[in-house]
């Protein structure tokens, strides 16, 4: 069975996590979706390039969705969320997906 890249799938937790959290007012549930995404993102990290690259790319999203705080207060949530969106699944992209 052919496993999706991780870049979508970290795109779809960060972005995704944000939409059900601020559509359905459940804040929990966002969060559960962005876990599961990262966790699933975490594990083909870890396969394919080790812990080094699973706790980079770890932090990496993690950090996005961190900064998306801060930087929502500065240019809007949806741009916010696009900003680190971008810089999160481009960093799985180069570093994780292409190997």
């Amino acid at each position: 069975m052919l496993t999706p890249p991780t870049a979508p799938v970290v795109a779809t937790g960060l972005a995704g996590g944000f939409a059900i959290a601020r559509y359905s007012g459940r804040r929990e549930l966002g969060g559960l979706f962005l876990l599961g995404c990262g966790a699933w993102s975490a594990r083909q990290w870890a396969r394919k390039g080790g812990p080094g690259l699973a706790i980079g790319l770890g932090f990496t999203y993690v950090g996005a969705f961190g900064v998306s705080h801060a930087l929502a207060k500065k240019i809007g949530a949806w741009p916010s969320v696009f900003a680190v969106t971008a810089v999160a699944a481009g960093a799985a992209a180069a570093l994780a997906d292409r190997r």
